[in-house]
């Protein structure tokens, strides 16, 4: 594999799972996709999230198409069946704005590969392998 060098955006497994399956189609957080990163390829990089089973590793490369706020709590329930968050998750709709980040996989690597350097709480810089 040739090597790319792009920055990572941190998802915790499971959801991450959903989005290598093409089930989830957008990714939700509580500000927009940062510009700088709208169209740019990145690497999901995968967390261990509360299972602690394995260390911060790259998943897939993915690239953030649009990035728009959900109004209110019916508008985001709405369109569950895109970013899969039900209303018993620990990221469900809260008084917090919610933001969508529709998202296109380019890439699921055949094996995760995992990374050394240190990951950044939203966001990795560049990582190149």
């Amino acid at each position: 594999m040739k090597k790319s060098k792009l920055p990572g955006v941190n998802i915790q497994f499971p959801i991450s799972q959903l989005i290598l399956q093409g089930k989830k189609t957008v990714e939700t957080r509580t500000y927009p996709v940062p510009v700088k990163y709208l169209n740019q390829e990145m690497w999901i990089v995968e967390t261990p999230g509360k299972s602690k089973n394995f260390k911060a590793r790259i998943v897939a490369k993915v690239i953030f198409t649009k990035s728009f706020r959900y109004e209110n709590r019916k508008q985001f329930y709405l369109d569950q069946k895109r970013h899969c968050v039900t209303p018993d998750s620990q990221w469900a709709w809260s008084n917090s704005p919610k933001w969508g980040w529709e998202l296109k996989v380019l890439k699921v690597l055949r094996s995760p590969v995992a990374i050394t350097q240190r990951v950044g709480i939203k966001f990795t810089k560049e990582i190149e392998f």
